[in-house]
């Protein structure tokens, strides 16, 4: 099985260093409706492993799952989530791959193992993305070449019909 690469987290921020000892987000914690087939769909397509069990009094409830680079995502039963969330259609985090070739890897790959995917839509300088959709719809985002970085702002404006107007000053301070 041929390995994607994901963007190195633990490269140090281009400012030089981290503030307070923050390295990077550890993992995500998503809620399942049901655990193995979701630690199924993460393993084989974004090559996670079972990393950790999480039981309470014996019953399975919870998977840590992790991948090389040190990132993880958590998944928890529904059921005995607080509320029970229901993330359906939405894109909870993102993970960043080295181009665009890597988009059309996973692609690939998730058609290979008959998954639910979006198309790998190019905006050229302003990002590459995939959408991949786990067991419980919730959307894994895959970026490739992101416009967004720390020492610059970039705001987005959708007009609801698919086309963006970009613009380079906060409206929100």
């Amino acid at each position: 099985m041929r390995g994607f690469p994901l963007h190195d987290a633990r490269a140090a921020p281009e400012s030089g260093g981290t503030m307070a000892g923050l390295a990077r987000i550890r993992h995500v914690k998503l809620p399942v409706s049901d655990l193995a087939r979701s630690v199924a769909w993460y393993c084989d397509l974004l090559e996670l492993r079972l990393a950790g069990e999480f039981r309470e009094e014996g019953e399975l409830r919870g998977a840590q799952l992790m991948h090389p680079s040190g990132f993880g995502v958590a998944l928890r039963e529904r059921e005995y989530c607080p509320g029970q969330p229901d993330l359906a259609g939405f894109d909870v985090f993102a993970l960043e791959v080295d181009s665009v070739d890597d988009l059309h890897a996973f692609a690939a790959r998730a058609d290979e193992l008959d998954y639910t995917r979006g198309e790998v839509f190019d905006r050229g300088e302003q990002g590459a993305f995939l959408d991949l959709v786990d067991p419980d719809n919730t959307v894994v985002r895959l970026l490739a070449n992101d416009p967004f970085h720390a020492d610059r702002f970039l705001g987005v404006d959708a007009d609801g019909k698919g086309g963006f107007t970009l613009y380079d000053q906060p409206t929100l301070v």
